[in-house]
């Protein structure tokens, strides 16, 4: 028996012009990606491999491998220690903004009167407290609540919590009005995700006897799960690059400092950008790692179905060997 050929069907005029319009549409991105994103990577990379000396109209360059990273880690306490407490500060603040942020967005949700303006007041500081702003609230103790007792507070994490804990939790107190401030854009992303959940599946979990407790748990949070990393990954990166954190204040320094240079605050960011990966890659770890029990049953139905028509194909080709057999004997 002769083996039926599957025709392939060349795309027609109309979809070859969708596809190349859709690569017009990209090509920006990819100039820029090219041009502002890989090779300032590929240079900063260099640089972090060099010692870089700046002299009137030329730059000096002489390799020195790995000494960079070295010296950061086993000669330069400073860095470690801030790299610490922006990592314990950045794990305790995301899930504090990410929460608030779901708060606001359900209360915004609901039917009240003036949403619209209480929309405006909450994305208000994203506008205006940024920059120059920022530092100004800042050194005006803007940022903290008046009525807290943080040396109070300080006191007591430190006696039943360890150091590095207890310094991380105390500075999301000391700048909670900061940290509030920057919850604006994740506010507008839970909304938008809010006003795209069918309405019937409330009705339908209420009609059973749900709680708004359980609808929250079973339809709310499932449904919203990848705005929930979306929000994870943008805060991670909004307080990775903001004006306040000593970090990218003491990378700028070292590289216009005369003991550091370009070749050595290359070599900070690059770990810096290292521990900003890994923090991003953690919380997508654990917000979509596990799986929901529906998802988790329908992709076993799916690997079932799949195994089924496995087998049917092996029966179908047995059948159709032995009917060749059949035939050959006959003959």
């Amino acid at each position: 028996m002769k083996k039926q050929k599957v025709k392939k069907y060349k795309p027609g005029k109309l979809k070859r012009r969708e596809n190349l319009m859709g690569y017009v549409f990209v090509l920006p991105w990819l100039i820029g990606i090219l041009g502002l994103v890989l090779y300032p990577l590929i240079q900063s990379f260099n640089f972090s491999l060099n010692n870089i000396r700046m002299i009137p109209g030329k730059r000096v360059m002489q390799f020195i491998g790995i000494d960079n990273y070295t010296r950061i880690f086993l000669k330069d306490p400073t860095f470690i220690l801030d790299l610490k407490s922006y990592i314990t500060e950045t794990i305790i603040a995301v899930p504090v903004i990410v929460a608030f942020a779901l708060i606001i967005a359900m209360l915004l949700n609901g039917k009240i009167r003036g949403r619209g303006f209480f929309r405006m007041i909450f994305f208000l500081p994203v506008i205006i407290a940024s920059g120059p702003v920022m530092t100004q609230l800042v050194d005006q103790d803007a940022a903290t609540i008046p009525m807290l007792n943080l040396t109070m507070i300080q006191q007591m994490l430190n006696q039943y919590l360890p150091g590095f804990l207890a310094e991380g939790i105390s500075s999301i107190f000391s700048n909670m009005i900061t940290l509030l401030w920057y919850s604006g854009v994740q506010i507008l992303i839970f909304l938008a995700a809010l006003q795209k959940i069918d309405t019937s599946l409330y009705e339908a979990a209420k009609i059973d006897g749900g709680s708004g407790w359980e609808c929250f748990w079973k339809i709310t949070l499932p449904t919203i799960k990848p705005m929930l990393l979306l929000n994870a990954v943008y805060t991670v990166i909004s307080l990775s690059n903001n004006d306040q954190n000593s970090l990218i204040t003491l990378i700028y320094t070292t590289m216009l400092s005369a003991t550091g240079g370009y070749g050595y605050a290359s070599a900070m960011a690059w770990c810096y950008s290292i521990i900003v990966t890994v923090i991003v890659a953690a919380f997508a770890l654990i917000i979509m790692g596990r799986k929901d029990v529906y998802e988790r049953r329908a992709k076993k139905y799916r690997r079932e179905v799949k195994k089924q028509e496995r087998l049917a194909r092996k029966i179908r080709k047995r059948g159709l060997r032995n009917e060749q057999r059949n035939a050959k004997k006959a003959a």
